[in-house]
């Protein structure tokens, strides 16, 4: 596996690469990385090329100021990053914010995406987590947001304990995945923007779904997962004809990290299966 920097609008983006075939980009959540992913590239890279990318702003990508937020220029941002590397067409494998800006890929670039592997996608049908959203967007909040990089390591320790189905999963080293980015200037930032404008992104999301009713599907999620729930996915599946829906029991909302072996089998099958139900969908 090698780790890689690539320079896309004029700022430097880190991704880890590994194996060969057809494309496969894998993105994070909000305040994630690509380390997220090492427990799922090497299996993966069995079958396919894959690429982890530290979203802008995120990871050990190169922060920008003012970079816009929003899903749509997020999404668009990561079409230039496949132009970069010269990916004409992939498949998209993501988590929780990062699904969402998935799905706005798929909606607007649907050339680029032969299917779409989504572990509990933020998405317009999800009410839980509404609250923490309206609080970050308060002047308190904004103030408490900038104080998550000093707080205790033992806070943020039970915070992603929190994300899982069961504590004890999770792995020595998965908290730096999400903490280490934190302390980079200009990171909580870009959170920020991402939390101000994210009802009028769900809004956004909601009205581009048709666009997706032809792109082969994987949803796969945690049946304790408390920042996404599995409701939403399950009114999800229902707008999107042509996907499936995999519940992992006993898992939370990163069910990849903590059950990696599962997830890891299941996107491989359902992917190795891809060029059939692509023809199909067509």
């Amino acid at each position: 596996m090698s780790e890689a920097f690539v320079t896309v609008a004029g700022s430097k983006i880190h991704y880890q690469h590994a194996g060969s075939g057809h494309p496969l980009l894998l993105l994070h959540g909000l305040v994630g990385s690509s380390r997220n992913w090492q427990n799922n590239i090497r299996f993966l890279a069995q079958d396919a090329s894959v690429y982890a990318v530290d979203l802008f702003n995120m990871g050990e990508s190169e922060r920008v100021p003012g970079l816009d937020a929003g899903l749509e220029a997020t999404a668009d941002r990561i079409v230039a990053f496949m132009d970069a590397l010269g990916v004409e067409k992939a498949d998209i494998g993501a988590h929780s914010h990062g699904g969402a800006v998935a799905m706005m890929l798929a909606a607007r670039h649907p050339q680029r995406v032969r299917s779409l592997v989504l572990f509990a996608p933020a998405n317009p049908y999800c009410d839980l987590g509404k609250q923490l959203i309206r609080f970050y967007q308060t002047r308190f909040g904004v103030w408490f947001a900038r104080q998550i990089p000093h707080l205790p390591r033992m806070l943020k320790a039970t915070a992603l304990s929190r994300m899982y189905g069961d504590p004890s999963r999770v792995a020595e080293g998965a908290l730096e995945g999400y903490i280490t980015g934190l302390h980079i200037p200009g990171t909580i930032d870009h959170v920020l923007q991402i939390v101000r404008r994210w009802s009028a992104d769900m809004s956004l999301l909601r009205s581009m779904l048709s666009r997706l009713s032809g792109k082969p599907t994987l949803l796969i999620w945690g049946d304790r997962d408390r920042a996404v729930g599995l409701v939403s996915g399950q009114q999800l599946k229902q707008v999107l004809p042509q996907s499936s829906l995999v519940v992992i029991h006993g898992a939370g909302h990163i069910a990849f990290e903590e059950m990696p072996e599962i997830c890891n089998q299941t996107m491989r099958d359902w992917l190795l299966k891809m060029p059939h139900a692509a023809k199909s969908a067509a």
